[in-house]
């Protein structure tokens, strides 16, 4: 008992923590349930006051925010498998001691980790390709993090060679070990890197709005900061005051759909994320 009382100003101190982050995203949620006179008069906090969907019903009756929104889960789902195929490729390669010029193509990697190229000479690259306005403009240049990369190679280099070698001995191949000896015992490792991808291709944004100019290609954060950006007061009908919607109310509501996904995945995987995190460490 004790010995709970001497934490008891840390577990005060986390909370309010705690606290001091949830309440900005508490606070955008009930605004995009409140009236617009509650917004105007400053009286959303925690809860939503004069509750109401109308500004849902407005982003969902436009319909340009659900097309990025189906946007962002093309690139993030073909985006992510891209990544992945290409990356745990690369690092089983190079995790191979046998592999000619292994040495040269680790250090390439790791130059390009430490020295970007620069925003100009990748755009014009990508203008040379075609790729403007296409999703391969987002899912091309970051292919492969040279960071997974080097994640997985260790975990590779870090499984037992005598499975292989016995699986080798019974007449496997490279792609045969890879696919059905070592791809099943990395479910761990694949999982971590795989949500690292897809976070970063939900989150996409300046690639996109670097490379993409056509309205029905942008993906959802993109079209969130237009919304921002862009005056929004919007009447649903009727003189009644009740039905106007505030600029506030719908770029809270836009905010909620883009970032509630995530936010309600993201709790059943956390073990994952855990998981990756401490793949570079140090074992004791």
């Amino acid at each position: 008992m004790v010995k709970r009382l001497a934490y008891a100003p840390l577990y005060a101190f986390l909370a309010m923590c705690a606290f001091a982050t949830l309440f900005p995203f508490l606070n955008v949620i009930s605004m995009s349930f409140s009236s617009s006179r509650a917004i105007i008069s400053g009286e959303v906090k925690l809860i939503p006051v004069e509750f109401n969907v109308l500004a849902y019903k407005q982003l969902l009756l436009d319909g340009q925010l659900l097309k990025a929104m189906w946007n962002t889960v093309v690139i993030t789902v073909i985006g992510t498998a891209l990544q992945m195929l290409a990356t745990t490729l690369a690092a089983y390669a190079l995790s191979k001691k046998r592999l000619k010029g292994r040495r040269l193509f680790t250090y390439i990697v790791l130059f390009g980790m430490l020295f970007g190229t620069g925003l100009i000479p990748l755009f014009l690259l990508v203008k040379q390709l075609h790729l403007l306005n296409t999703f391969w403009a987002i899912w091309l240049p970051g292919l492969v993090s040279a960071y997974n990369l080097f994640v997985m190679k260790s975990f590779f280099e870090g499984l037992p060679a005598e499975l292989e070698e016995s699986a080798t001995m019974d007449g496997a191949g490279d792609l045969t070990v890879f696919a059905k000896l070592v791809l099943p015992l990395s479910k761990g490792i694949l999982a971590a890197i795989s949500l690292f991808y897809a976070v970063a291709l939900w989150n996409t944004y300046s690639s996109a709005l670097y490379f993409i100019t056509k309205s029905q290609l942008l993906p959802v954060t993109v079209k969130l900061y237009q919304m921002l950006q862009t005056p929004i007061d919007s009447l649903l009908g009727g003189t009644d005051p009740s039905q106007y919607i505030q600029p506030e109310g719908l770029k809270a509501a836009a905010i909620v759909i883009t970032v509630g996904p995530i936010l309600c995945v993201y709790p059943f995987l956390q073990k994952y994320f855990v998981k990756g995190v401490l793949l570079g460490s140090v074992k004791g």
